[in-house]
């Protein structure tokens, strides 16, 4: 396996990130994570703005753009394979001890690793830790992911593949890994960004292409709406089947399907959808 560390391709085995990288000791980085279809990589110029949207949010200096598509591109046709994540992992680097950073520059990771498909139905569970929608870190794509971790954990334990989190003031907002999106009266919703949630790629194609609204939303909608489902870059759109202890169709629903259906075909048109 070859990977891209600092403008070259390395061994993985061999690759080596020094451990006062500020990354590693206090989550000082963001990141991405990218579907790679046969070599191509899904939606590479939104993901860019993102990583380039988080950097700034984080105070860290602006990627090099042409340097990361490079290292995309080398590790996609090193390392071939039908389906792949995409990792771009971009932090304050080598620092001293503690939260201030250094000024030896930034580290750039990208690697890849082989995944498959993701089933079309899921269940998911809520948790009690919330989301803060003012935090500093709010909306952006961060390594600093152990709520994420936790939530994830409680999640698999209670036999589910996602945790969903409300915010501060007890509004629907994101999963630990993926966006929400409820069905009430045939309509479509899902949170808006100033919920806390973040601005997931798949979530603005889903948005745009399968005509949601973004809506304010209490917890509680979960335990109400026709349908529910998640998107991610790797799920795309997931239908939840089950939340907490609740049943639903054990299928994708009508409005489910057909946003499936549109992003499948709008997303296999181009690889690099721009709207």
């Amino acid at each position: 396996m070859k990977i891209w560390l600092d403008g070259g391709l390395r061994d993985a085995d061999g690759a080596r990130v020094s451990v006062f990288d500020h990354g590693l000791t206090v989550g000082d980085g963001v990141f991405e994570t990218l579907k790679a279809v046969h070599g191509r990589a899904f939606a590479l110029t939104r993901h860019l703005e993102r990583l380039t949207t988080s950097a700034r949010g984080m105070g860290l200096p602006a990627p090099d753009l042409d340097e990361v598509r490079d290292g995309c591109a080398a590790v996609l046709d090193a390392n071939p394979m039908a389906l792949g994540r995409l990792r771009i992992t971009y932090t304050g680097g080598l620092s001293p001890l503690g939260s201030d950073r250094g000024d030896n520059g930034t580290t750039l990771v990208i690697a890849l690793s082989e995944t498959a498909p993701r089933p079309d139905t899921t269940a998911a569970v809520t948790v009690p830790w919330t989301r803060n929608e003012r935090g500093a870190l709010a909306g952006l794509k961060t390594t600093s992911y152990g709520e994420n971790v936790v939530a994830l954990s409680r999640a698999r334990e209670l036999g589910a593949s996602e945790a969903l989190f409300a915010n501060t003031v007890g509004a629907l907002c994101e999963g630990t890994g993926s966006n929400v999106f409820v069905v009430l009266d045939g309509e479509l919703h899902t949170p808006p960004l100033s919920s806390g949630c973040l601005a997931g790629i798949t979530r603005a194609l889903t948005v745009t292409w399968a005509g949601a609204k973004e809506t304010d939303l209490p917890l509680d909608v979960l335990e109400r709406a026709e349908e529910i489902f998640l998107t991610s870059t790797l799920r795309d759109i997931q239908a939840v089947t089950r939340i907490d202890g609740r049943q639903l169709a054990d299928r994708p629903g009508p409005v489910t399907a057909e946003a499936m259906r549109i992003f499948a075909e709008r997303s296999a048109a181009d690889i690099d959808p721009r709207c």
